[in-house]
């Protein structure tokens, strides 16, 4: 009986590609931020302004901008939730002329030492989820290549990180304590649910792709501690978006 674990297949031809879906853009811009909350977009469009220059659909439109920031030439994009979706607009984006992107968002703490807010570099990601077997031969854990170029920026930039090992997963609402604490032995210091399935498209593609994490909530306690969600105070995200700005006109 077959498996996600065999679904991996390196040399079957794909019979729908991101380029038979998507119109191709002048000119797109080859570093893309992309985020996963409007506010961040309001807070760009507000802050430096941007020019949207497409869409890509995922039962809604979805818009995309480009703008300037030191001179440089920037897309930006704010995607939707989840491995599934986020890998298939990247690529999409991919399609469309990306060739570096940086995600940012936030995780939840499976450590109370981690502080809301502090910014976590992930090194390799647990792939409880589906989308990153289609990419990348099975194995509980897909390594991050780009971790260490994204951290040497971080130094030179003189933001202060920690790299862990991440815990990416479909399933929102059945983070249970036992899995909390399976993944915390392993080094796992935080939980998401985008990282595997978008650094398994940016590896299979050959395309750079970056991700850091801002740490939100905390599961690491007998109950949730929603700590800044849902009300994060405008100055960390004016901060958080700022690293993003200086960390994409490096790489």
């Amino acid at each position: 009986m077959s498996s996600i674990m065999d679904t991996f297949d390196l040399n079957g031809e794909e019979i729908i590609q991101a380029k038979n879906t998507v119109q191709p853009l002048e000119n797109f811009p080859k570093t893309v931020l992309i985020v996963f909350s409007s506010k961040f977009t309001d807070l760009l469009m507000r802050k430096y302004g941007g020019t949207k220059i497409g869409s890509l659909s995922a039962g809604l439109k979805l818009p995309i901008y480009q703008f300037e920031y030191k001179d440089v030439q920037l897309g930006f994009f704010n995607t939707i939730l989840g491995g599934a979706g986020s890998a298939a607009l990247l690529e999409e984006l991919i399609a469309l002329g990306a060739e570096k992107v940086l995600y940012f968002g936030s995780c939840g703490a499976l450590d109370k030492k981690i502080a809301a807010g502090h910014f976590l570099i992930p090194t390799a990601a647990y792939r409880d989820e589906g989308t990153s077997y289609h990419y990348a031969e099975a194995g509980d854990y897909l390594e991050i290549a780009t971790a260490q170029k994204l951290a040497r920026i971080f130094d030179e930039i003189h933001v202060p990180y920690h790299k862990t090992k991440t815990w990416t997963t479909d399933a929102l609402y059945r983070e249970t304590k036992g899995n909390v604490a399976k993944r915390k032995n392993e080094g796992c210091g935080v939980v998401e649910m985008e990282c595997a399935s978008v650094m398994a498209v940016g590896q299979f593609r050959k395309k750079e792709v970056y991700q850091f994490l801002y740490a939100a909530d905390c599961l690491d306690g007998k109950e949730w501690d929603k700590r800044i969600v849902g009300n994060m105070p405008e100055t960390m995200r004016e901060r958080i978006l700022l690293v993003a700005l200086e960390t994409a006109i490096r790489l």
